[in-house]
Order: structure tokens, then C-alpha cells, then sequence
């Protein structure tokens, strides 16, 4: 009799692990399927596309051109910068298809906040993206372009541009996700707030640290990542003090008569 509940206990947890990895490849096939239509639908218009990516430079320099140094450098500059944004604007879907996937193994009263962070995420993920296009570039390009010798014509290659502007508008959104990060923390009793308000001293001296890290070498744009990072920190311990999840009520107790 032991023996059959054994066996009958390996079958139900062998197809419970066959229904989660079923589960996983769809969610997988739905994330790569949305950056792949996105790509599609976004690759014909990639020259306006970089175009507008490539203004807050072109502004900055002496013809307001970028050069191609490559043979290929027109077709990869152009592929890379597709790609990376089919990324970013199918990052609602990819977030949500990861929330579908472990909403199941979530708690109602996780569920209850789950969702909201998701959104908040997706939100704050693409207001950093904004603030590099229209805070970041303008100073950080500015800045390069002023260390030019006259001598020199500053004339970037696209494929560089291409690499290190996607390099800083992935730095700023994943960045923008402090808040997000510092609540789930506390949250998930992985550190209180009190630990993280004693911390203050170090988290603004290692968001200078990942500044200088992940930043071009140029101190404008290892400030203006820092800056934001403490600030969203604070904001994070915050929004954790107001909407701390209230603690499950204890059990009645019941007295035996």
C-alpha cells in the first residue's frame, strides 16, 4: 500500500513539473514572439527611427552628422537599434508574462500587490528611459563634444552610437527601478526599513559607485545616475511606510473548557 501511494506520489509531481514547464514555454513563446513582431513592424522605419535617436547628438556636432566606418555599419547600426527597442516597447508584455507565470504560486494577498508593482515598474522603467532621451543626452553629448580639440572633427561611428546609447537608456530604466526594487525588499522581510534608514551613508555612496560603473567615463553623467538613484531610494522607504501590508491577525485563541 505504501509502495502505491509512493508511485502514485512521483506521478503527480512529475506532472505537475511537465504542466509548469508547458506553462514556461508558452509564456516564453509569447515573449519572444512580441519582440519579434515588434522588430517586424519597427524595421522598415528604422532610418527615422534613428533619426530621432540620434538627434540629441547630431545637435552637438559641426555638420551634424555621424559616420559609418564600416561596410556593414549601416545595416548592423540599424538592426542593433530595432532590436533594442523591439526589447523596450515589449517590456509590458515580457513583465507581464513573468507575473502570469509565478501568479499562480503567489498568495491572494500577494496577488493584491503584485499587480500594482508591475505596473508601477513598467511606468518607472519607461520614465527613465525619457529622462536619458531628454536630461541625459543633451548634457552628456554636450559634454564629450566640448573636450574636442579644434584640430578634430568629433564625428562618432554609428554602430558606437548605437551601442552606447542603448547602453544608457538601459542603465536609466533598469535604475528608475529603485523604488520597486527597496519596497519588495522590505516587503519580503529580507531587510527591515529601519536597516535600510541607518544605511542612508553607503546607498548614496554606492549609487556614485554604480554611477562610475555603468556611466560613460564623464562626471555629468555619473552625477545625474547617482542623483536619481538616492532620491527613487528615499521614495522606495516611503511608499513602503504607507502601504506596509498589515500583519495577518493572530488566531483566536480558544479556550477548552
Amino acid at each position: 500500500m505504501t509502495k502505491e501511494r509512493a508511485e502514485d506520489h512521483e506521478d503527480l509531481a512529475e506532472g505537475t513539473l511537465m504542466s509548469h514547464l508547458v506553462e514556461l514555454r508558452n509564456r516564453l513563446f509569447w515573449m519572444f514572439g512580441s519582440v519579434f513582431l515588434v522588430f517586424l513592424a519597427m524595421f522598415p522605419f528604422s532610418k527615422p527611427i534613428f533619426e530621432l535617436v540620434s538627434e540629441p547628438l547630431r545637435k552637438v556636432l559641426p555638420g551634424g552628422e555621424l559616420i559609418a566606418i564600416g561596410t556593414a555599419s549601416p545595416v548592423i547600426a540599424t538592426l542593433k537599434l530595432s532590436f533594442y527597442l523591439s526589447l523596450i516597447i515589449a517590456m509590458p508584455v515580457l513583465l507581464y508574462q513573468l507575473w502570469a507565470f509565478v501568479a499562480p504560486g503567489l498568495y491572494k494577498k500577494e496577488k493584491r500587490f503584485a499587480f500594482p508593482l508591475l505596473a508601477t515598474s513598467i511606468v518607472l522603467f519607461y520614465v527613465g528611459i525619457a529622462f536619458a532621451y531628454f536630461v541625459v543626452f543633451p548634457l552628456v553629448f554636450g559634454f564629450l563634444a566640448s573636450f574636442t580639440p579644434d584640430t578634430v572633427n568629433y564625428m562618432p561611428d554609428i554602430s558606437d552610437y548605437v551601442g552606447f546609447v542603448m547602453m544608457l537608456i538601459l542603465v536609466f530604466g533598469l535604475a528608475f527601478e529603485t523604488p520597486v526594487a527597496t519596497v519588495l525588499l522590505i516587503w519580503s522581510g529580507i531587510v527591515s526599513i529601519e536597516k535600510l534608514t541607518g544605511a542612508r551613508p553607503y546607498v548614496f555612496l554606492g549609487a556614485f559607485v554604480v554611477g562610475m560603473l555603468l556611466t560613460p567615463p564623464d562626471v555629468i553623467s555619473q552625477i545625474i545616475l547617482a542623483i536619481p538613484v538616492y532620491l527613487l531610494f528615499e521614495l522606495g522607504i516611503f511608499l513602503a511606510r504607507v502601504f506596509r501590508p498589515k500583519a495577518a491577525e493572530p488566531a483566536e485563541e480558544t479556550t477548552v473548557k
